[in-house]
Formats: C-alpha cells, sequence, structure tokens
C-alpha cells in the first residue's frame, strides 16, 4: 500500500472562455433576422451559443505521488498549469476530471492575502488561519511568539492586515502557513514579493519544515532556487506532465524547452504587447556583430540585445531591463540602461523609443542563453512590462587558434569565459 501524503490521479481542469459576441448583433438586428427567416434565425442563434464559449483546458491528465517529507518543485512556463494544480490541491478549486487525496493538513500560500481576512488584524488572523487548519487555540498560543518573531511584523500586529504592505502581508502569511505544523505546505512564488533577507530565511525554513517529516510542494521560476531546495521536480507543460524526475534534470529540459525560440519576438500592436499604461514592449532581438538578427552568436564577437517599446507617457522615464539566464537556470547578470548617464536628461515623448545593450566580446561561455527583458521605472520602484524568456541564443566557438581557447580544445566549464590580461615571468636564459 502506498504511503504517500498526496495522490494525484488522472486530474484534468477545464475552464470555459467566453467570447465577445460580433458587432451589429444587437437586439434590433436579432429582430429583424428572425422575422426574415425564422428557421434560419435559430441554427445562427444555436451556432452562436456553441461559439461564444470555447473549452480551455488547464489540466489534463496529471498523475503523481508525493512521500513524507519530500521537497517537491513544480515549473513550467507561463500558462504551464502550475497554478492551477495548487489551487486544486489547496481545496480552493474543484477538478474537472480525476481526483487527489490528502494526508494531512494543508497550509497554501498562494498569493499575496491567501486565507486572510482584509479586516481583521495581524493577531486575529493568525488565530483564524491555525482554527482553519483544524488547531485548538492553545496550539496557536504555543506557536504565537514564534510567528510574530519571524514575521517582523509585532508594531503593527494589531492592526487589520488591510493597511499592511504587499511585504508585511507576504511576511505574516507565511509566518502563519509555515510555523502551525501542517503535514503539507503549498507554495507558490508568492515569496518573490519579500526582500532578499527575508526570501533566505523563508527557503531556511522550508528546509527546516522538510526536516521534520512534512511534505513541501514549491513552485519557482527560479531554477537555483529550485535547485538548491528540492531533489525532485515536476514539469509542466501546456497542462500536461511532460517530466517527473531529479531535480537537476527536470530544470534542464525545462531550460532547453526553450531553445526553439527565435532571435526575435515582435507584437505588431500596443494592445496586443505585454505592458500597462505607461509602456509596451514592441519588439526584443539578438543581433551579431554585424547588426543582422541572429540565433547564433560567436563567442569571441561582441553582440547586441536591442530592445523596442512604447513610451505612452511623457513625464515618466521608463528604464530596460535584460536578465541573462543560461540553460541551467543561472542568472549570469543584469543589465539597466540607466547605466547611461544621458538616459537621465534624456526626454521622453511618447512613441516608440529603441534601447540597445552592447555585450562584449569573450565573455559568456558556449552554451543557450535566455533574455528576460522589462520596461520598469524605479523610486518608486514598478514593473510596466515583462515577459520571461522573450528571445534566446545559442553561444559557439569556432575553435579557431586566434581565439580565446587558442590551442585547448576540450570543454570549458563554467558560466562565463572572460579574456583576461595575464603576465608569465620566466627565468632568465
Amino acid at each position: 500500500m502506498s504511503n504517500a501524503v498526496i495522490q494525484v490521479e488522472n486530474l484534468s481542469k477545464c475552464y470555459s472562455l467566453g467570447h465577445q459576441r460580433a458587432r451589429g448583433d444587437g437586439l434590433r438586428h436579432s429582430v429583424e433576422a428572425a422575422l426574415r427567416n425564422p428557421r434560419q434565425w435559430l441554427r445562427s442563434r444555436k451556432q452562436a451559443m456553441l461559439n461564444e464559449h470555447e473549452e480551455f483546458w488547464a489540466l489534463k491528465g496529471i498523475s503523481f505521488e508525493v512521500k513524507p517529507g519530500e521537497v517537491v518543485g513544480i515549473i513550467g512556463r507561463n500558462g504551464a498549469g502550475k497554478s492551477t494544480l495548487l489551487k486544486i490541491l489547496s481545496r480552493i478549486t474543484e477538478p474537472t476530471t480525476g481526483r487527489i487525496t490528502l494526508d494531512g493538513r494543508v497550509a497554501s500560500l498562494l498569493e499575496v492575502g491567501t486565507g486572510f481576512h482584509a479586516e481583521l488584524t495581524g493577531r486575529e488572523n493568525i488565530f483564524l488561519n491555525g482554527a482553519i487548519l483544524g488547531m485548538n487555540k492553545a496550539e496557536i498560543k504555543r506557536k504565537f511568539d514564534e510567528i510574530v518573531a519571524f514575521s517582523e511584523v509585532e508594531k503593527f500586529l494589531d492592526t487589520p492586515v488591510k493597511r499592511y504592505s504587499s511585504g508585511m502581508y507576504v511576511r505574516l502569511a507565511f509566518a502563519v502557513a509555515a510555523h502551525l505544523e501542517p503535514e503539507i505546505l503549498i507554495v507558490d512564488e508568492v515569496l518573490a514579493v519579500g526582500d532578499a533577507g527575508f526570501q533566505k530565511k523563508c527557503l531556511g525554513k522550508i528546509q527546516d519544515v522538510s526536516s521534520h517529516g512534512r511534505t513541501v510542494l514549491f513552485v519557482s521560476h527560479s531554477m537555483p532556487t529550485i535547485l538548491r531546495l528540492c531533489q525532485r521536480v515536476i514539469l509542466l507543460q501546456r497542462g500536461t506532465l511532460v517530466g517527473d524526475g531529479p531535480a537537476e534534470a527536470m530544470t534542464r529540459q525545462y531550460m532547453s524547452s526553450g531553445s526553439d525560440r527565435a532571435a526575435e519576438r515582435v507584437w505588431p500592436t500596443p494592445d496586443q504587447a505585454p505592458g500597462d499604461a505607461v509602456a509596451r514592449l514592441h519588439a526584443v532581438r539578438v543581433r551579431n556583430v554585424r547588426g543582422e538578427t541572429s540565433e547564433t552568436i560567436d563567442v569571441s564577437e561582441p553582440f547586441e540585445i536591442e530592445v523596442e517599446y512604447w513610451n505612452l507617457q511623457d513625464r515618466i522615464k521608463p528604464t530596460v531591463s535584460l536578465h541573462f539566464t543560461n540553460e541551467d537556470g543561472v542568472q549570469l547578470f543584469v543589465s539597466n540602461d540607466f547605466g547611461n548617464h544621458a538616459w537621465w536628461d534624456t526626454t521622453r515623448r511618447p512613441g516608440l523609443v529603441r534601447a540597445r545593450c552592447r555585450v562584449p566580446a569573450n565573455l559568456l561561455s558556449e552554451g543557450q542563453i535566455f533574455i528576460l527583458a522589462a520596461v520598469c521605472t524605479y523610486n518608486p520602484d514598478n514593473i510596466h512590462a515583462l515577459e520571461r524568456d522573450v528571445v534566446s541564443f545559442q553561444v559557439v566557438d569556432q575553435f579557431d587558434l586566434e581565439k580565446t581557447r587558442e590551442k585547448y580544445t576540450r570543454s570549458w566549464p563554467g558560466a562565463i569565459r572572460p579574456k583576461l590580461e595575464w603576465q608569465i615571468e620566466t627565468p632568465a636564459a
């Protein structure tokens, strides 16, 4: 008999997507059509009703088991079904088909404010969450001081949580979820809201929770975090389970699954592009040393990442941020265009803005590189448009004797391989 604390069997979730009716399909138009040809009108109405609703399968045929004490990462690109899976496991939404079996109390942290009542104080929400988990008042009191100390919101404990910042909200929510001793802890990437110090503390707590025999399901886009926390990873793609195995193998499969992405991504119009009322992405391109859009970059040549975006306001100065990640999920570096001093004095008129980032030769090692592109403003910090893995390219080495590796022909370890200056002193002849 299985000793799994989580059993998922042939789980599927279908949503019905509504579509707008075509223009001109108003009451007057409908009455006139019905009077002209009643039979044809009835047939067209039936077809229109069918067309107004489209089925979307967020999950399809998912099956897996999780044993006590396992920390299992769940990864996949946007729209893969990760959040839907966690909502079903957290009993927030019902599956369309299939079933789940959970052996023990479940604490979930899926988004800011999950399980909290906005009108209640932090203190009251601690007791409310404990009661939801099935704990009595004495058990909650025993853990109360630890929760408050971990969350660092003692000064605001008797303030309604609707007045908390998102960071305070997450700190208290995570502290409650992790300290009230659930058998199963489910955490989405909501921890990204907290600062770096708090994220580190949370990851340490997750490791501590699992060491006491409890089970953790953890969703993240950060492959280094997944590799640090999880020995096992489940990989989802378009609602189906495409991988379940060791973390290193699954993260590599996940990163390589984006290798078919082109070196150029274009959104023709602002209404189709990611963004908000301040800025929207138009295009992201990888250009080689000759200015050509290219999916292959020679390690010994410089290249550029070009970002075009629609600036929609004239008082705000957006900045472009580029994140470079390799196929192992390691973030190599981040670059922003405000490093250019002229940026601060440049007038930002509404219209199309083009920003180019030049990457020097002999910096990146061979392999697939993925680009996250974002348009942001700072002080206060706001992300106006963001697209993960928007383009990718392959860094290759031609084994030219005049280039970095000279006569060295074996593989070159490391995420970067800069050509540095060396001095060699030998004894005089």
